[in-house]
């Protein structure tokens, strides 16, 4: 199958198009869901052939976290980050959501304070009130077409207290590619506040020409001691309900300490998603992304383009992520408005701008990790729900 086949998802219980009316009013019979993040095309021959051989098999017992497992995630992070980590290093969560919530069990106690940058995906905020721990909000600022970190800003935040700083690279929801100079200083700031900085790298593998993504253990390996970087196959591979994703700690008291809680709570990766990350990781995989982000890049300069021809709207250009931030305050509209025309006039569900922090509140979200027939459907949606504004 190529990107552009059209997959119908409805009524297969997926979350994106199933839940949309729900919690959007927006249904999914004459609806488009662009607001969660993962994609609408199938994955990766490679992955789809590995679950084919486990159901020929047809016994699903007990695996465990085997070498090619770890050879194959140890081959990517080389080969399409230059970035050499060992195998001890690497210890599996049930996705990057649970690993957030892992670090912030392990890491912190109630009330501890925790660091973001706003505004910024919004599972850290509803990760760090879960868990009774204190939210820290450190804005971004704008700097031309994109956001640039104010730490002089972030440090007048702090009181003292918090434990530690989630970080998001690339960046989401505005798919920025942070510099090595910056994260470098994003490591200094974790430092010199005491600071566990947890890295989300979720993303790293969907950059566009142009761009750089560097891990933050490439850009800043003294920083160890005190980094902890998530990764994951699940936004890259559209494998996200499998749940499984890797939490990579060089330093061996912070490993420790995670393994001790992993093993605490009897965790261990299923074999499935074992398998396809496996498959995933591997040259015909490397092929596969390569393709999809030459998809994604034409996807986002046509949504892009659709938008700078509405007056009032303005997309932040993407460096990284299938994920477009668009900018709603040119129109002179509150937030309900512009959304009422998105849901009711567009029928589009989008992912609420407000939920990402300061700094979103005139924004909204949208997923392009879809056919190029639904963007130009929903670009000439946009159009038809904005017209007035021509």
């Amino acid at each position: 199958m190529t990107f552009n086949d059209l997959i119908d998802r409805r009524g297969t219980n997926s979350t994106k198009w199933d839940k949309m009316e729900r919690l959007y009013g927006v249904s999914p019979e004459d609806g488009l869901a662009m607001w969660t993040a993962d994609s609408d095309y199938a994955t990766a021959p490679c992955v789809i052939d590995s679950v084919r051989k486990a159901a020929d098999h047809g016994a699903f017992g007990y695996s465990w976290m085997h070498p090619d497992y770890l050879n194959a995630i140890q081959w990517w992070m080389k080969t399409r980050h230059n970035w050499e980590i060992d195998a001890d290093w690497i210890l599996t969560s049930q996705g990057l959501g649970n690993a957030i919530a892992l670090c912030l069990d392990v890491w912190s106690e109630p009330d501890d304070g925790v660091v973001i940058f706003s505004p910024v995906y919004h599972e850290f905020a509803h990760k760090v009130n879960k868990a009774g721990r204190r939210l820290v909000e450190c804005p971004l600022v704008r700097d031309g077409d994109s956001y640039a970190l104010d730490l002089e800003d972030a440090q007048s935040r702090l009181d003292g207290s918090e434990k530690l700083l989630l970080w998001c690279s690339p960046q989401n929801p505005s798919g920025r590619v942070w510099t090595p100079d910056e994260l470098r200083a994003v490591a200094a700031f974790a430092e010199r506040n005491g600071l566990i900085l947890v890295s989300d790298e979720i993303h790293h593998d969907l950059v566009y020409s142009g761009n750089t993504f560097v891990p933050m253990d490439v850009a800043a390996p003294d920083a160890r001691p005190w980094t902890v970087t998530l990764t994951a196959a699940s936004k890259t591979f559209n494998i996200a309900g499998q749940r499984t994703g890797n939490m990579i700690i060089p330093d061996a008291k912070l490993r420790a300490e995670m393994r001790h809680r992993i093993a605490t709570l009897d965790y261990d990766p299923s074999a499935l998603g074992v398998a396809m990350i496996t498959a995933a990781y591997s040259p015909e995989g490397a092929n596969w992304v390569d393709e999809q982000v030459a998809h994604l890049d034409a996807n986002r300069r046509l949504f892009d383009a659709t938008i700078a021809e509405i007056p009032g709207l303005w997309s932040m250009p993407l460096q990284a992520t299938y994920l477009a931030w668009v900018d709603f305050s040119g129109t002179g509209m509150d937030h309900g408005e512009f959304v009422r025309r998105l849901r009711e006039d567009a029928r589009i569900a989008t992912s609420s701008g407000p939920g990402f922090g300061t700094g979103g509140e005139m924004f909204e979200r949208f997923n392009l990790a879809t056919q190029r027939a639904r963007v130009e459907e929903a670009c000439a949606r946009l159009k038809h729900a904005f017209g007035d504004l021509q």
